[in-house]
């Protein structure tokens, strides 16, 4: 027994070291050497104060700023501890429910607006995180932020066009806005 016993504890021991020790600080060293950006949270900073990170929603309430996507994280939105979607299927009458609640919350804050809500700004994404919002989303908004912030629509329609990014590879997915770095951006003195 003890024969057996003593090369799998040493195996064991070995082992353990390897792949709870080395592997990840190897791991870790090698990511924050050549991705010190997104090894560090993709954090966006402004006056040198981490603002938000480029990869997780923020939630905007005020008719000053753009509005995200819904967050499907609970009861705290946008927690990256609990991403994950709702598994609400659209049969579902709390997410049919929880719809009309947020295309009514849209017309009770622009209700001039007659265009069609754009889907992504009622429903949540597969992580319940996503930072950006389509170019059809922006535009639905841009009046009222426009409105609300004093500015001409042209400069809100600029920086929107300013804080679009492109397909991935050229051809992946579609353009998409970056919320927190527009709204950001309207911050920004004139």
């Amino acid at each position: 027994m003890k024969a057996h016993l003593r090369p799998a504890l040493v195996s064991f021991v070995l082992l353990s070291a390897i792949t709870g020790l080395l592997y990840p600080l190897a791991v870790t060293g090698v990511g924050q050497s050549l991705f010190p950006k997104q090894a560090a949270g993709s954090l966006i900073e402004q006056g040198g104060k981490a603002v938000g990170s480029e990869l997780i929603g923020q939630s905007f309430t005020s008719p000053k700023y753009f509005w995200g996507r819904p967050s499907a994280t609970g009861p705290m939105a946008n927690n990256a501890a609990g991403s994950g979607g709702s598994n609400q299927g659209p049969m579902n009458p709390a997410l049919a429910d929880a719809v009309k609640a947020r295309i009514a919350a849209l017309r009770a804050a622009d209700p001039g607006n007659t265009a069609a809500v754009p889907a992504d700004l009622v429903t949540a994404s597969a992580s319940g995180l996503d930072p950006h919002i389509s170019m059809a989303a922006a535009r639905y908004q841009a009046a009222r932020v426009a409105r609300e912030r004093g500015l001409p629509l042209a400069e809100v329609q600029r920086l929107i066009a300013a804080n679009t990014e492109g397909r991935d590879l050229a051809v992946l997915g579609e353009p998409r806005v970056h919320v927190l770095k527009l709204n950001l951006a309207l911050d920004q003195p004139r």
